[in-house]
C-alpha cells in the first residue's frame, strides 16, 4: 500500500491544531459534582484523543484513584473546585508518560502550597503560566517533526521498492520514539533530583 507522504505529514501537523488546551478562564467558576467534572473534561479534550468515539478522558474510578493516591485533594462535600479541575488537567497530560509516584512528586508540592491559596500567586497563576508556553512549544515541535520527516525520507533509498516507503516511515517513527524515550529519561532524572537520590522508582505503575 502506497501512502502519500505529503498528505501524511500535513495530517500529522494538523493534529497539533486539534490538541485542546483548556484555558483557566474556560474552567467553570463554581464547584462541580463528579459527573459535571467528567462531562466538562470529555467535552473539552475529546477531540484530541486517538479514538474520540471510544476513548475516555476521565471516569469516576480514575478520579477516586487519583484522590486515593494523593494526586488530588479530596472534594469538599462531594464537590470539586476550579483548582481540582486544574490538577486533573495536569494529571491527564502526565499520566501517559509518568508513574503515579512521579506525578505525586510533581503535584504534591504544588497542591500543598498553592491549592486554594489566596493572593496573586496561586494555582491558577501557575496553571496559566505553564499552559501559556504551549503556543511557542507547538511551533518548535512542528519544525522538529518536519525536519525528522525529511531526514527519514532520505533513508533506505537502496531498499526494494515494495519495502522502501514502509522502512522510511519506520525510520520516522523510530526518531520520534527515541526523542520521547530520551525526554522521559530526562524528566525522571529531574524528578529524582527534586526528591533526592533514589527517588522515583521506574517500576511504578502508571495511573489509568
Amino acid at each position: 500500500m502506497t501512502i502519500n507522504t505529503e498528505d501524511l505529514l500535513n495530517s500529522i501537523l494538523e493534529s497539533f491544531d486539534r490538541v485542546a488546551y483548556i484555558k483557566a478562564e474556560d474552567i467553570p467558576n463554581i464547584d462541580l459534582y463528579m459527573d459535571q467534572v467528567t462531562t466538562f473534561m470529555e467535552a473539552r479534550l475529546k477531540s484530541s484523543t486517538r479514538n474520540p468515539d471510544q476513548d475516555k478522558i476521565l471516569t469516576k474510578t480514575m478520579i477516586n484513584n487519583y484522590a486515593k493516591n494523593d494526586l488530588l485533594p479530596p472534594p469538599v462535600k462531594k464537590k470539586y473546585s476550579r483548582e481540582h479541575v486544574m490538577m486533573l488537567i495536569f494529571i491527564y497530560y502526565y499520566k501517559g508518560i509518568l508513574s503515579i509516584n512521579d506525578i505525586q512528586a510533581l503535584l504534591k508540592p504544588i497542591s500543598d502550597k498553592f491549592f486554594s491559596a489566596q493572593g496573586d500567586f496561586n494555582l491558577e497563576a501557575i496553571y496559566e503560566t505553564v499552559f501559556g508556553l504551549e503556543k511557542e512549544q507547538t511551533k518548535v515541535l512542528k519544525e522538529d517533526i518536519i525536519n525528522k520527516f525529511h531526514i527519514s525520507e532520505e533513508t533506505f533509498k537502496e531498499a526494494p521498492e515494495d519495502s522502501r516507503q514502509f522502512l522510511q516511515i519506520f525510520s520516522f517513527i523510530c526518531m520520534l520514539s527515541f526523542d520521547v524515550y530520551m525526554k522521559r529519561l530526562l524528566i525522571e532524572k529531574v524528578i529524582d533530583g527534586l526528591n533526592g537520590a533514589g527517588a522515583g522508582n521506574k517500576d511504578d505503575v502508571k495511573p489509568s
